[in-house]
């Protein structure tokens, strides 16, 4: 009896980018990727950070007052607020990778040109210059990492972009460290310089990074976004089949007022809160109370040590977070390590030596970099593709606007002497103020599709 050869079952093409990025998962493009945009945002919180080391030598130097010295930093978080913004409408508006390669090459360039600075005025400039670039690093960096990643992932690798924060702040401690106790002149020139050409580093290997597939197929480019699924499918080591790409709704052109229409308005508001409220509390206590202790006459470990031990204390905050956004939820564990950091602040009501300030200062630095890594999974989560970078963008100038603010608040309470409890009540309930924001800003993220269009928007 003749046998009938029965033939295998074809696989239905692929139409939609969500399905494609299930299929490939997670591999070595994911994997690298992450070491890409990890290095540059190591890069850029050296570049933020290190103002905080170089200053003391600037003053003595260039014999500045400390009104002077603090323009520096609040040029860089000036112009991180100027570029956060418009580079996060230019990411949605010119494409992800374009932006991704240009705010890395103006880092470099203005961050080295800061480095032979003759004076204060260049260096403020300089410093500006080099902030609107940092501020747009970080809407497209995290717009294009969420974009590749499957939903069962997503969360604990933003988490670990963000993770790369710590690494920043120990080499720059390091590099002060060496550089500027070694060479009280110019040692401050080579930490800045050494911060600009990792960043040029970051410019090398981004090269190879593709266009986000969900911009280009919002955007009519639904053959370059096939290419670049198939390439990322190749590194990984799969096949796909894929078919005629669609975008998943009507799509509009992408403008800022978008942010601001019913169906986002609520969670842009709500956001920029806890983005705001979070920055505050944080560059707040971590600027002010050193200066509150050395008021009191308590003498603290010197600033590198105490910097380094800071940032190894935010490892196991970030790997929790990590955990914890795939096991409990983005929401949930953004409020736990927010309400976590508002008591953890009054840790400092007890503390009167440099030892147990450090402790109180490390459990601080643990809880509130959770915190941060939680933000950073489900920020770009709740924006849809559309204006996903303009909506990272906003709320992070909201950051950097908190970051300008905090020094004045500081200054304010050592003028005045306002007891400690009511000081660092002031600071965590802005903690508070962000967890409520966080319990409200809607449904949970955690195994849910990235929306292309606001209506879809969880």
């Amino acid at each position: 009896m003749a046998t009938v050869a029965r033939s295998q079952p074809r696989l239905q093409p692929i139409t939609s980018v969500d399905d494609a990025i299930e299929q490939i998962g997670v591999g070595r493009f994911q994997w690298r990727l992450l070491l890409v945009n990890g290095l540059t945002w190591a890069a850029d919180a050296m570049e933020v950070l290190l103002v905080g080391f170089i200053l003391p030598s600037l003053i003595r130097n260039w014999q500045l007052s400390g009104q002077q010295a603090a323009l520096v930093g609040t040029a860089t978080f000036a112009g991180m607020f100027v570029g956060a913004w418009l580079w996060g409408m230019l990411g949605d508006r010119i494409g992800r990778r374009q932006v991704f390669l240009l705010t890395v090459l103006q880092t470099g360039l203005f961050g080295t040109l800061a480095a032979f600075s003759p004076n204060l005025t260049i260096l403020v400039i300089l410093r500006f210059l080099t902030g609107t670039a940092m501020g747009g690093t970080l809407p497209v960096d995290y717009a294009i990492m969420a974009e590749y990643l499957p939903i069962k992932e997503r969360g604990r690798f933003l988490v670990y972009l963000e993770s790369f924060w710590a690494l920043g702040t120990i080499v720059v401690a390091l590099l002060a460290w060496f550089f500027i106790p070694s060479d009280p002149v110019n040692g401050w020139r080579y930490v800045v310089g050494f911060g600009a050409v990792l960043g040029l580093l970051g410019l090398w290997i981004r090269r190879a990074v593709p266009e986000s597939p969900r911009f280009l197929v919002i955007n009519g480019r639904a053959a370059e976004a096939k290419a670049a699924l198939e390439h990322v499918a190749a590194v990984n080591g799969r096949t796909l089949n894929i078919g005629q790409l669609q975008a998943s709704g009507p799509i509009a052109k992408p403008r800022f007022s978008r942010l601001w229409q019913p169906a986002l308005v609520r969670k842009t508001l709500l956001l920029s809160l806890i983005w705001f409220s979070l920055s505050l509390g944080y560059y707040g206590i971590f600027t002010w109370l050193p200066q509150f202790f050395r008021a009191q006459q308590i003498t603290l470990l010197p600033v590198y040590e105490y910097s380094l031990l800071l940032a190894l204390a935010q490892i196991p905050g970030y790997l929790l977070a990590a955990f914890l956004v795939e096991r409990w939820g983005r929401k949930q564990t953004l409020a736990a390590y927010l309400f976590g950091s508002a008591l953890c602040s009054y840790l400092f009501t007890v503390a009167s030596t440099a030892s147990t300030i450090l402790q109180s200062g490390m459990l601080l630095s643990f809880s509130l970099l959770g915190a941060w890594g939680a933000l950073y999974a489900l920020t770009p989560e709740l924006f849809p593709t559309e204006v996903r970078a303009t909506g990272m963008g906003w709320t992070s100038a909201m950051a950097r606007a908190a970051g300008m603010i905090a020094p004045l608040i500081g200054g304010y309470l050592l003028d005045n002497k306002l007891p400690l409890t009511l000081a660092l009540t002031l600071y965590s309930g802005f903690f508070v103020v962000g967890g409520v924001a966080t319990l409200l800003v809607g449904r949970d993220t955690r195994n849910v599709q990235l929306a292309d269009v606001a209506t879809q928007s969880t």
